[in-house]
């Protein structure tokens, strides 16, 4: 069914409309027969979509309410996630950052939401990966990371004002269960203190080490 302006071939064109025979709506502009302009759609299953189109695609900006109550308002083209947005989990953890063909690609900050952690630094194809700044509540760790788990040598900073130097090291039991397809995520990287030090704070008078706080 369709309620709206048409131009004088008969095709949807204008302002208009629609519940699809799967039972979602669209009410926004047309183009020519094609969803093209601004509108809203919603789907039968409690998503929908408010922003731009382009012959018949997410194309633009625009807002994705999801069923789980996670959202993403930024950039799409061609149906996908993709440009600069920023993602609402379920759970309350935030993605503000770059996205590529629908996976959270290119520099990006990760907000945890039970523990207040963020994660800043590079993502590929979904997973946190390059020169990253894991943040906590009292220490952050500066490095680099591989499918999501920090890899080679790195360093964590404590606010009381140090620094502690080391290198993550895969632990043995990578080596051992290579029949298995899957291999085990629950194996985590072994952290290798080398030394610790002051904090290294470069200011116009070269380096300063704050005295320790009180």
């Amino acid at each position: 069914e369709y309620d709206g302006e048409r131009n004088s071939e008969g095709e949807r064109h204008g302002r208009g409309k629609a519940h699809l025979p799967n039972g979602d709506t669209y009410d926004g502009e047309y183009e020519h027969g094609f969803r093209s302009g601004q509108g809203t759609y919603r789907f039968r299953n409690g998503a929908r979509y408010i922003g731009e189109y382009l012959q018949n695609k997410k194309h633009g900006k625009g807002i994705f309410f999801y069923p789980d109550g996670s959202k993403y308002e930024g950039d799409w083209v061609n149906d996908q996630r993709h440009g600069y947005g920023e993602y609402t989990y379920a759970n309350g953890d935030t993605y503000i950052g770059e996205w590529f063909n629908h996976n959270r690609h290119g520099q990006g900050t990760y907000i945890y939401k039970d523990t207040g952690s963020k994660y800043v630094g590079g993502w590929v194809h979904g997973n946190q990966e390059g020169e990253a700044e894991l943040i906590h509540l009292n220490h952050r760790f500066k490095g680099k990371f591989l499918n999501g788990n920090p890899v080679g040598r790195g360093k964590y900073v404590f606010d009381i004002g140090c620094e502690q130097h080391g290198e993550y090291l895969q632990s043995e039991q990578d080596k051992e269960g290579e029949e298995e397809e899957e291999p085990s995520l629950l194996v985590q990287p072994k952290w290798k203190a080398s030394e610790i030090t002051k904090l290294t704070l470069w200011t116009p008078h070269g380096e300063n080490s704050p005295s320790p706080s009180e």
